[in-house]
């Protein structure tokens, strides 16, 4: 995966955005591959509505894949 993706600091970011990267690449769509990482957020953090987890993920699918932005994200407080 790319050198962005390995330097994400939290792990569920960076195991949302490296899944996402991963299905989309080898064809699963859109829809399904988002439904996937909210799915895997939520594994992280059991606590997350599923409306939260929709907004984080999308939010990091957006920064990561769509912005090609390095910076920080909003987010959960984990490490």
């Amino acid at each position: 995966m790319g050198r962005e993706t390995s330097q994400i600091a939290r792990r569920c970011e960076r195991a949302v955005v490296m899944a996402y990267r991963e299905l989309r690449a080898v064809g699963t769509a859109d829809i399904e591959a988002f439904s996937a990482c909210t799915t895997l957020y939520r594994i992280h953090h059991p606590e997350a509505s599923v409306s939260e987890a929709r907004l984080l993920v999308s939010e990091w699918i957006d920064h990561h894949m769509i912005r090609n932005a390095t910076g920080p994200t909003a987010g959960c407080e984990c490490d």
